[in-house]
């Protein structure tokens, strides 16, 4: 299944909705075909602007999904099919559609508890599904590899698809930089899903998340944290689409 994008200041972006990117996972399990999934909310596209390497990171995955509303509302200038293809919900609705067909998950990221949290979630809402494993790990510089041990670990499980909740950009160059070593098929960087359906974040409104707000609200959460990526970050995602209408 061919995976249509449309370019957002140099990164390829996925004309796609939560159905399809599931449906493109699914038979990327069935072909055994080793790849990666990455999420494109702003923070990531304005990231990819000052680091070269990340943008060929991100336009290496086999789909980058519009994680943000603002992409979404560019892609519908090329595309009507475009919706927004958020983490937690494609996470929710592959462990529902992969119980038929016995899909096998596994959890990299996050902390003890919340992945404690997270698969006793996923199993109430889900009596068929089959969770291979999860591993909470320590502190790993960007790029730097995991122990040969954890990677054992994760190959022995045999999952179809490996969930990586550690924040983009982290997440996405750890699985660029593991995806030879590890036998999963798929590998899909989900940044905090595993704390929002786990319960230990919360998740803005269902309307926030709609309109665009969902920063304001996550920004409210974690002040210290987020003001960077929030503040910085959306006033440069306006500035760098302004030059480039102005330059191109």
């Amino acid at each position: 299944m061919e995976v249509r994008t449309f370019s957002v200041l140099g990164v390829n972006v996925a004309i796609t909705d939560v159905d399809q990117a599931c449906q493109r996972i699914e038979s990327w399990v069935k072909t055994k075909k080793k790849t990666y999934v990455c999420l494109a909310p702003v923070s990531t596209i304005v990231a990819c602007q000052s680091d070269s390497n990340y943008k060929e990171v991100v336009n290496k995955s086999g789909m980058t999904t519009p994680d943000g509303m603002p992409l979404v509302w560019l892609g519908r200038k090329v595309s009507s099919e475009i919706k927004r293809t958020y983490g937690p919900d494609v996470l929710l609705e592959l462990c529902r559609r992969g119980q038929k067909y016995g899909l096998k998950h596994y959890f990299y990221g996050g902390t003890k508890e919340t992945l404690s949290n997270l698969t006793l979630r996923l199993k109430s809402l889900f009596g068929e599904i089959q969770i291979a494993g999860c591993y909470s790990p320590d502190y790993l510089a960007v790029a730097q590899m995991e122990k040969d041990d954890v990677i054992q670990q994760i190959n022995a499980a045999q999952p179809d698809v490996l969930w990586v909740g550690l924040g983009s950009p982290k997440q996405d160059f750890w699985m660029n930089t593991h995806r030879n070593v590890l036998d999963v098929p798929v590998m899909m960087g989900v940044g905090a899903a595993f704390d929002f359906i786990a319960g230990t974040k919360r998740q803005a409104p269902k309307w926030m998340r709609k309109s665009g707000l969902e920063w304001l609200f996550r920004l409210c959460c974690e002040p210290r944290r987020l003001w960077k990526r929030y503040l910085v970050g959306n006033v440069s995602f306006v500035y760098y689409l302004i030059k480039q209408r102005f330059v191109s």
